[in-house]
């Protein structure tokens, strides 16, 4: 079974290393005991990073998962729906 980020699987994973590199920056910036405001910039860089990431992965969804059960009907699509208002509920409350 394809996933919707399947197109953009490649752009996806650059983006998360990126993260990751972002992340044990951090790391790296509190065992050096660098002032507190500088790392939680580079923290709220992260985030939004990952925020994007995961708006990404929403829209791919929507496109592609969501839209195929909807033009399907019954309770796949109800199913994909309901999934879907709870990743949007779940990135609203972070």
């Amino acid at each position: 079974m394809s996933h919707g980020y399947a197109a953009d699987k490649a752009a996806v994973l650059t983006r998360l290393k990126r993260i990751e590199g972002q992340v044990r920056g951090i790391a790296r910036m509190v065992d050096d005991d660098t002032y507190c405001i500088d790392v939680l910039t580079q923290v709220s860089a992260a985030t939004r990073a990952l925020e994007n990431v995961a708006l990404l992965l929403l829209d791919d969804h929507l496109d592609h998962c969501v839209r195929d059960a909807a033009a399907r009907g019954g309770p796949d699509a109800d199913e994909k729906l309901a999934e879907a208002s709870a990743a949007i509920a779940r990135l609203v409350r972070s």
